[in-house]
C-alpha cells in the first residue's frame, strides 16, 4: 500500500501539495541503535539530497513523512507520557538535533518537529492503542476486498475456471472463510489450501476445510507433502520452526535473522523456504538477508503446532494460561489455533508427516477450553469481559466439538455484547455457539454496529433465542429482511423482539409483520425510533388481530401523524390486555 501511495504521488495522481515524500519502515529503523538526527536519517536512505535538505526544511507544508509498520517497531513510543514533552533528552526541536529515533517520530507526529509537515503512520490493529493519545487528524482502516472483488480474486488465481468457481462456492457457503476473504492475503492462503481439494480426481467433501485451523493445517500439509523427501525428520524441524515462531509471537517479532536460525538449529534450505520467505534488508550501510513468514497468521499457526507437539504435555496449561492472560491481543489467534488442533479431523493430515498429536495434550486443551468458557460466560459486565467471552467462543468453534460446547455453555441462559463492536466473523462465531447450545434464552446485541453482513452471519441461530435484542444497529432494509427470515423458521422461539432504531421502513415492516404473524410465541415487540408512518397502521392492525399472545407493542419516536397515533391508541381497544405505546 505504501509503495502504491509513493508511486501515485510521484506520477502526480495524488497528494500534489507535497514537494517531497520520505518513506521509512519501522522494521529498518530497528537497526539504528544510536542517537541520530532527522537529517542523517533521510540521507541514509536518500543520499543524493546532500546539502539541499536545508532548503527542504524551509517549507514544511510541502513534506510528507511515511512511517510504515508501527507494530514492528521494537522501541515503545508512549503518546500518553507527558514527560516526553518536558524532559530535554526526549525533545527534538529541529531536523539536526541528535536524539533517539523514537523521539524523532514522536516529535514529527506531535507537530513539534517541522510543524506544518504531514505524517502518515501505518500499523496492524495490534498496535493501534499506541496512537490513541497522539495528535492524529485522520484515521483510515484498510478494508480490503468488497462485493464481487472477492470472487474476482479466485477467478484470476486459477487458470481452470471450473476449479475457481468450486473454490469460491465453498468459501461463499462457509461464513467464517467468506468473512476472511475480504483480506487479499487470506484469499491467497484460501486459494493455496483449498485448490488441491477441487483439482483431485477423487474428492472427499467431508475433508474440505471448514474452520481457519483446518485451513492452515492443510496449507502446512501441502508444504510437507511437497518437501518431506528433502529432510529426514519433518516433525523435529517443524517443532524448531514453531518454537522460533512462538518466540516471535511472544515478542511481537515477525522478522528473523541468521542469528535466530542458528539459535534454533535451523539452516536455509528448500524445505525451510516453504515456511519462510527471504527478504533483502538494509543494515547500516550493508545489505543482509532476513526471514519472515508469508503472513502473521501462518507464524501463529506454526507456533500453535509446536506447542501441541511439545514432548512435555504438562507444559501446555502454563502456555495457555499465560497467553490468555496477556491483554494486548498478541496471542488471540494463536490460542484459537491451539483449540482447533484439539480436533482429530484437523490434526489428521499433519499426523501423516509429523506423527500423532499427544493424546494427553489434546485432553488438557479441551479441559482448559471448557473451564475458560465457563469462567468467561459469568463476566459480561465489562467490555473486556465481553471480548474475552467472544474469544473463548472462537475456541469452541475452532474445536468443532459439540460435546465440549454443550458442556461449556450448558448452564448459560443469557449472552450480552451490548455496546461492543461485532465484526461479521464475530457474528458467525456467535451464531455457531448458539447453534451448538439449546439453553441460551436471551441474546442482547444492542449498539454492536452490526450491519447487513453481520445479520446474515447471525441468521441461522437467531430463531433459537426467546428474547432477541438488535436495537441501534444499522440493519437497513436488507438486514430487516434477514431478521424476518429467521422469524419464519417453524422452530422459532422468539417471545420478545427489540428492533429499536434499526432503520425499519414501511415497506419492510409489512414483511416483518407477516413473518411475526406466523410466530405463535411472540408476546412483546419494540419498534421505536424507526421510520414507520401511517402506512404501517393497517399491517399492525392485522398483526394484532392474528396474534392472540401479543401483550405489548412499542412504537414511540416514529414519524406517525396525529391521526395515525390516535388510530394506534385505538388498537388497544380491539383486545383486552394489549398495550400499545405510539
Amino acid at each position: 500500500m505504501v509503495q502504491k501511495i509513493v508511486y501515485d504521488w510521484s506520477t502526480g495522481e495524488i497528494y500534489r501539495q507535497f514537494q517531497f515524500v520520505f518513506s521509512f519502515k519501522f522494521r529498518e529503523l530497528n537497526t539504528i541503535n544510536c542517537r541520530i538526527n532527522l537529517r542523517e536519517l533521510i540521507l541514509d536512505q536518500y543520499p543524493y539530497f546532500g546539502e539541499f535538505l536545508r532548503e527542504v526544511w524551509k517549507n514544511p507544508k510541502g513534506l510528507l513523512f511515511i512511517f510504515d509498520g508501527l507494530d514492528e517497531f521494537k522501541h515503545r513510543i508512549d503518546f500518553a507520557d507527558s514527560r516526553r514533552d518536558t524532559e530535554p533528552k526526549h525533545q527534538c526541536p529541529d531536523p539536526e538535533w541528535w536524539c533517539e529515533v523514537s523521539d524523532i517520530v514522536y516529535n514529527l507526529i506531535q507537530h513539534k518537529l517541522l510543524p506544518g509537515c504531514s505524517v502518515l503512520v501505518t500499523t496492524r490493529p495490534t498496535a493501534l492503542q499506541l496512537l490513541e493519545n497522539a495528535e492524529i487528524s485522520v484515521w483510515a482502516e484498510i478494508l480490503g476486498f468488497v462485493g464481487e472483488e472477492r470472487k474476482e480474486y479466485f477467478i484470476r488465481h486459477f487458470e481452470d475456471q471450473t476449479v475457481a468457481a468450486a473454490v469460491f462456492k465453498h468459501v461463499e457457503e462457509n461464513e467464517i472463510l467468506y468473512t476472511m476473504s475480504y483480506n487479499p492475503s487470506y484469499c491467497w492462503i484460501l486459494a493455496l489450501a483449498l485448490g488441491p481439494f477441487f483439482t483431485q480426481r477423487v474428492r472427499d467433501p467431508q475433508r474440505v476445510p471448514k474452520t481457519t485451523t483446518q485451513l492452515y493445517s492443510y496449507y502446512i500439509y501441502n508444504i510437507l507433502k511437497n518437501h518431506n523427501r528433502e529432510i529426514e525428520n519433518p516433525r523435529d524441524v517443524l517443532l524448531r520452526v514453531g518454537q522460533m515462531a512462538f518466540t516471535g509471537v511472544s515478542e511481537k517479532k515477525i522478522v528473523f535473522t541468521d542469528g535466530d536460525l542458528i539459535k534454533y538449529n535451523l539452516h536455509p534450505s528448500q524445505f525451510l523456504s516453504g515456511f519462510l520467505m527471504e527478504l533483502l534488508e538494509r543494515e547500516d550501510s550493508a545489505r543482509c538477508v532476513v526471514y519472515t513468514f508469508p503472513h502473521l497468521t501462518i507464524q501463529e499457526f506454526i507456533a500453535a503446532v509446536a506447542q501441541f507437539l511439545n514432548p512435555h504435555p504438562e507444559d501446555i496449561l502454563k502456555f495457555l494460561t499465560e497467553a490468555h492472560n496477556t491483554t494486548d491481543g498478541r496471542f488471540e489467534v494463536f490460542l484459537r489455533f491451539v483449540a482447533g488442533l484439539s480436533s482429530p479431523m484437523t490434526a489428521r493430515g499433519l499426523e501423516e508427516f509429523v506423527g500423532p498429536f499427544p493424546h494427553e495434550t489434546t485432553c488438557r486443551v479441551i479441559d482448559w477450553v471448557k473451564e475458560e468458557v465457563k469462567r468467561q460466560s459469568g463476566d459480561m459486565r465489562s467490555d473486556a469481559g465481553k471480548r474475552s467471552l467472544l474469544n473463548t467462543l472462537n475456541y469452541l468453534f475452532e474445536s468443532q466439538n459439540r460435546g465440549l460446547a454443550q458442556a461449556s455453555l450448558g448452564s448459560v441462559e443469557r449472552l450480552s455484547f451490548r455496546g461492543m463492536t461485532l465484526t461479521p466473523i464475530d457474528c458467525a462465531v456467535l451464531s455457531r455457539a448458539i447453534g451448538l447450545c439449546d439453553t441460551i434464552k436471551q441474546l442482547d446485541l444492542e449498539c454492536c454496529h452490526i450491519q447487513c453482513e453481520g445479520i446474515q452471519r447471525l441468521g441461522p441461530g437467531l430463531h433459537k433465542c426467546q428474547d432477541l435484542r438488535l436495537g441501534e444497529n444499522k440493519l437497513g432494509d436488507s438486514g430487516v429482511k434477514l431478521v424476518s427470515a429467521a422469524l419464519r423458521n417453524p422452530e422459532c422461539k422468539i417471545q420478545k423482539l427489540w428492533l429499536w432504531d434499526v432503520g425499519l421502513t414501511d415497506s419492510d415492516a409489512e414483511d416483518l409483520f407477516f413473518a411475526l404473524s406466523a410466530n405463535p410465541s411472540l408476546t412483546e415487540l419494540y419498534l421505536g425510533s424507526n421510520l414507520l408512518t401511517d402506512r404501517s397502521v393497517p399491517a399492525l392492525h392485522r398483526l394484532i388481530l392474528t396474534h392472540p399472545t401479543l401483550e405489548q407493542i412499542g412504537l414511540d419516536w416514529n414519524p406517525f401523524s396525529e391521526n395515525g397515533r390516535m388510530e394506534l391508541e385505538s388498537l388497544q381497544e380491539t383486545r383486552p390486555g394489549l398495550r400499545v405505546d405510539p
